[in-house]
């Protein structure tokens, strides 16, 4: 990063309303806090400072790795392809049950991460051949003017862009995103609006609208829920989301993926693989052409076959993927279209 004043503190932020008194409104995601003058908002990394909004983790990622797109995860979005995956402190989420807890709820970012402005990540990827960038491990709006820079960059050099978000994004920030996003995996953690403000310390509208707003400017969205013992597993929520996904779109991929106990939901058991064959039934009967289950070593149902004559297309085993009939993004047997962005 150049040497000029915004590595004073980080950057400042785009997406903010100055207010009376020094105060201002962060406009990243859908908790619009406001923010007094020396203070940050819920997610902490981006402060007040003297009546403007900066960004303090701009170009210093915490966890910076080159993974299986798999593992973000995405299945219909260049499968079998290494994407570039950094994530920075902090989150507007409190989840009680977040296996990232150590950096999302991290609150004292400053100065700490590695250096990576945005003209050397995109330097990285063209060097490297990496076909796609990932803004993941913590939800990625509330480092967005970082992303979005990086985001800007990567389609000059013909790279696809990632959001693995929880989908809380603001109504400026989602516009914003039109474009310059080709891809997202949203957590719909619960369709039972008490869960979320319990558990997550958020709301569950605003994601769901994002679900919408997304799919229908042209992002490819793939949506994730992790299915939790005794809070987000009985037979009548599972349908709930499995319906709300199918009117959006039948061939909307939806992962299921197993808990395992972390940060606050150490005492709670791992989801079986019974719940999470269930859950599969509940969204194949609900229409969806595509669902998968993950966080586990079973590959019964993560691979993809064909919505019309279920031909193997992708046969896939934890994060690696191998072209068994997909042939110029339609099935070698009956010759559809199968829904994705595969090249």
């Amino acid at each position: 990063m150049h040497k000029t004043k915004s590595t004073i503190h980080g950057k400042k932020a785009v997406l903010y309303r100055v207010l009376p008194d020094k105060k201002v409104q962060c406009t990243a995601c859908s908790h619009y806090c406001t923010i007094l003058n020396g203070k940050t908002g819920i997610c902490g990394v981006r402060k007040n400072i003297n009546g403007q909004l900066w960004l303090l983790v701009y170009g210093k990622p915490c966890s910076v790795n080159t993974d299986p797109i798999e593992k973000k995860p995405l299945y219909h979005f260049f499968p079998g392809t290494k994407i570039f995956s950094l994530g920075t402190f902090g989150c507007n989420f409190s989840c009680e049950f977040c296996q990232n807890w150590d950096i999302s709820q991290y609150r004292k970012p400053k100065n700490i991460g590695h250096d990576l402005p945005p003209e050397k990540i995109i330097d990285y990827c063209t060097e490297h051949n990496i076909p796609s960038i990932a803004f993941t491990y913590n939800e990625p709006s509330i480092f967005f003017e970082y992303a979005f820079d990086i985001m800007k960059l990567a389609h000059q050099k013909n790279i696809k862009t990632v959001f693995v978000s929880n989908g809380y994004m603001s109504k400026e920030a989602t516009e914003r995103l039109f474009g310059h996003l080709d891809a997202i995996n949203i957590d719909l953690k619960s369709f039972n609006p008490d869960f979320y403000k319990k558990v997550c310390k958020a709301r569950l509208e605003p994601v769901l609208d994002n679900i919408k707003k997304l799919h229908k400017a042209g992002v490819w969205v793939e949506i994730t829920t992790l299915v939790i013992p005794g809070e987000n597993d009985s037979k009548e929520e599972l349908e709930q989301i499995a319906g709300f996904v199918a009117s959006i779109d039948k061939n909307i991929p939806w992962h299921i993926s197993a808990f395992h106990p972390d940060y606050k939901m150490k005492d709670r058991d791992s989801t079986s693989i019974q719940k999470l064959n269930k859950a599969y039934e509940i969204g194949r009967k609900a229409g969806l052409n595509f669902v998968y289950t993950g966080n586990v070593h079973s590959s019964e149902y993560q691979n993809t076959y064909c919505q019309k004559c279920s031909n193997l297309l992708i046969q896939r085993t934890w994060h690696t993927a191998r072209n068994v009939d997909l042939l110029n993004g339609k099935c070698g047997k009956c010759g559809i279209d199968i829904p994705g962005v595969w090249q």
